[in-house]
């Protein structure tokens, strides 16, 4: 049985040599094969928008010189007002898979109908439009404080391949979509390529030897940035169980809404990922404190409580 985490000797060789002609993160229009499959895209909790004017470019896995390794999502800024983000994908190309990069463009095209969350779902992007010369995020799919940034929209989003996450286009096992007559337009406008501010942090991803699948098994244990600058600013246990972020602590919950008014709101955007919108009016939420233990009491009488009995709500 072959083992997904290696390579052909010569294929190596060759993906090698191309790395050592271009940096890392300059394949913008440039397709890269190799012979298995990516792995499976990990779950994950969209760290808050640092700013206002700040995109999503969701995580996804590269090639590099020993295999795939991810490169975390992140917020990143566009080279100007107006353009969305298309994220590159990886797909069969009947011999082997090749890279499709990602580029900037007016309208979101192609992308493999991988769904990589938080807007992008497999079919175009839900998750904010521009307005003017400001960007406007539909929060109900995107983490942005609405407290510091007031340019928000609510909208609902229906996503049909809910709880997949398949990483490529085609071949066995793999996403079978096709790019609609309105997406193959697209393709054929005026694109910009990844800024300098997303190549760095593809080579800074490429530079961390944790995020190859070699070395972490195909979970990277660095899934998400704040920005390119903080690179290593959010740790994700990928148990599902609990995202810390600095100062932010949310629960990830990937089946329902949960509402807690006074501290935060944790939304499930209808896949694998979820998100948590701040109620404060900074970004940050402090940490929540540690219960004191109570102190003792003569035992209650049988028809009554403790008091601050009862389980408390689920987030």
């Amino acid at each position: 049985m072959t083992n997904i985490f290696s390579v052909r000797p010569l294929r190596n060789s060759i993906v090698a040599m191309a790395l050592a002609l271009a940096p890392a993160a300059s394949f913008a229009g440039v397709f890269i094969s190799v012979g298995i499959a990516p792995p499976a895209l990990p779950v994950y909790v969209q760290p808050i928008c640092p700013g206002d004017g700040y995109l999503w470019n969701p995580g996804y896995w590269a090639y590099g010189d020993v295999g795939y390794y991810w490169v975390p999502g992140v917020w990143v800024r566009p080279p100007q007002v107006g353009v969305l983000w298309t994220p590159g994908y990886w797909g069969w190309g009947g011999s082997a898979f090749l890279f499709h990069a990602g580029y900037w463009g007016p309208h979101v095209g192609f992308y493999g109908g991988i769904n990589y969350g938080f807007g992008f779902g497999g079919v175009g992007f839900v998750g904010g439009r521009w307005e003017g010369g400001h960007f406007a995020y539909n929060t109900a799919v995107m983490n942005v404080n609405r407290s510091v940034i007031h340019n928000t929209y609510v909208e609902n989003v229906h996503v049909e391949n809910v709880g997949v996450h398949t990483s490529f286009n085609g071949g066995a096992g793999g996403i079978q979509a096709r790019a609609t007559a309105q997406e193959e337009n697209y393709s054929h406008e005026n694109h910009i390529a990844p800024t300098a501010e997303q190549q760095q942090h593809v080579q800074m991803a490429h530079a961390d030897k944790s995020n190859f699948a070699s070395a972490n098994g195909g979970h990277p244990a660095h899934v998400t940035a704040v920005t390119v600058n903080n690179y290593k600013s959010t740790t994700v246990n990928n148990n599902n169980r609990t995202v810390a972020n600095n100062s932010t602590h949310v629960n990830q919950n990937n089946s329902r809404n949960v509402t807690n008014n006074s501290t935060h709101t944790a939304v499930s955007n209808g896949n694998r990922n979820a998100v948590a919108a701040s109620s404060r009016p900074a970004p940050q939420v402090a940490h929540a404190q540690p219960q004191a233990h109570p102190q003792a009491k003569p035992a209650a009488r049988p028809e009554e409580r403790p008091e601050g009995g009862g389980e408390r709500p689920r987030r």
